[in-house]
């Protein structure tokens, strides 16, 4: 891949809300728990631990607990029915392991995510979520906490950056249903160079 490539690749690894009913395969599941489990991570820790959410029941269960695009309107931001994520995996902290740290989760769940689109399949990283209510309905146990959900299935929109209008950070959907993400041009991102 050239750095042209991987560019273009970093930009389309966007979060996704619509998925296609197909489902992910093993093998694919299964490099999204490598790219995590390989992840760099603090002193070697190695504090997180997944739970595989794939079963039709348990994802549909799932998304009963899951809060979406806060940005949009709820009849805009939610899937609807048909265009839900068909796998979540939930990335867990064990409190039992010393050390865990919120830049291992980040550096997890961006190598999983990059490995997912890598197979043409969209993400969407979840913070609102009902987290007692989920522990409970997967079974966590005590020493388990649940951090965050990722939201998998072959994307069934687009999504892509644009430009920030105004400083309005806001995603918002075009005319064809698709995902738009503002963001700051480089100039203002950029603090200096020294």
């Amino acid at each position: 891949m050239t750095p042209e490539e991987f560019m273009r690749f970093l930009a389309g690894r966007r979060s996704y809300r619509r998925f296609a009913q197909t489902p992910v395969p093993q093998p694919v599941i299964d490099d999204l728990l490598e790219a995590a489990r390989t992840a760099s991570c603090g002193a070697n820790r190695q504090t997180l631990k997944y739970l595989v959410v794939q079963s039709p029941d348990m994802v549909e269960k799932t998304h009963a607990h899951v809060h979406w695009a806060a940005y949009l309107p709820p009849e805009q931001g939610a899937p609807k029915p048909g265009e839900r994520p068909v796998l979540y995996l939930a990335a867990c902290q064990d409190t039992a392991l010393p050390g865990g740290s919120d830049l291992d989760l980040g550096l997890a769940l961006g190598s999983m995510t990059a490995a997912a689109w890598a197979h043409g399949v969209g993400s969407c990283i979840l913070g609102a979520i009902d987290r007692p209510v989920l522990a409970a309905l997967y079974h966590l146990p005590a020493q388990m906490t649940l951090c965050n959900l990722v939201a998998f299935g072959y994307p069934a929109c687009q999504s892509r950056v644009v430009p920030m209008q105004g400083g309005d950070v806001k995603y918002y959907l075009d005319e064809q249903g698709n995902t738009c993400v503002p963001k700051r041009p480089l100039a203002e991102i950029l603090i200096g160079r020294v």
